[in-house]
């Protein structure tokens, strides 16, 4: 049955998007682990379903200047992915996967090495959500090669619309935390569907209304 009001999701459909969320999650820790020698906590503390007008206020603003790692995805829920988080915090992650203090890496001082690093990481994450998507819901999804902007959050966002075409009024949010030590980074991981993808998800999940 079609969802036609995303607001009112049911406790069940956001567990079980969270349990999704958490389960990538879980996993990127592991594949980030693996390639920096070093343990990343990751977490999905809050899952939620945002009208598209309302992301920019969810980072901070559509002048906020911002990492944001953007894909296509191919298949039975088409959608783009975009990891979004600020340029400040986007250096603490940085400097948690490189094993440098944190402060160390600046936007002034980001260059090829710092890209590359962002670059691992979204696709570590773009992959291991898909996944542990495509294991609950048996859909088929695949995801392009990822593309890195640095810029307001508003001017991505704009290119993303430019680039993918129509996407619906509703978006898919995971919050992601990570924390290594005693330091704590947050971003925001967003599924935009194109028009029916959402539903096609959840229905697949068995949870829909």
């Amino acid at each position: 049955m079609m969802v036609e009001n995303f607001q009112e999701l049911t406790n069940l459909q956001v567990d079980a998007l969270k349990e999704i969320g958490n389960i990538g999650a879980g996993n990127a820790a592991t594949a980030l682990a693996q390639i920096i020698n070093t343990k990343i906590d990751m977490n999905v503390p809050r899952v939620s379903i945002l009208e598209f007008d309302k992301v920019p206020a969810l980072i901070g603003g559509a002048d906020t200047y911002v990492v944001g790692i953007y894909l296509t995805v191919f298949g039975s829920a088409p959608a783009s992915l975009l990891f979004i988080l600020p340029v400040e915090q986007a250096c603490r992650l940085v400097d948690m996967m490189m094993g440098q203090p944190a402060g160390h890496t600046v936007p002034e001082n980001m260059g090829e090495i710092e890209y590359s690093a962002m670059m691992e990481l979204g696709n570590i994450i773009s992959a291991t959500y898909l996944n542990a998507l495509v294991a609950f819901t048996q859909l088929t999804l695949a995801p392009s090669v990822p593309a890195l902007g640095m810029d307001m959050a508003g001017a991505i966002l704009n290119a993303i619309l430019a680039q993918f075409g129509e996407v619906a009024d509703h978006v898919l949010v995971l919050e992601t935390q990570f924390r290594k030590d005693d330091e704590d980074v947050v971003g925001h991981f967003f599924m935009l569907p194109e028009p029916g993808s959402l539903n096609t998800i959840l229905t697949a999940l068995g949870v829909s209304h």
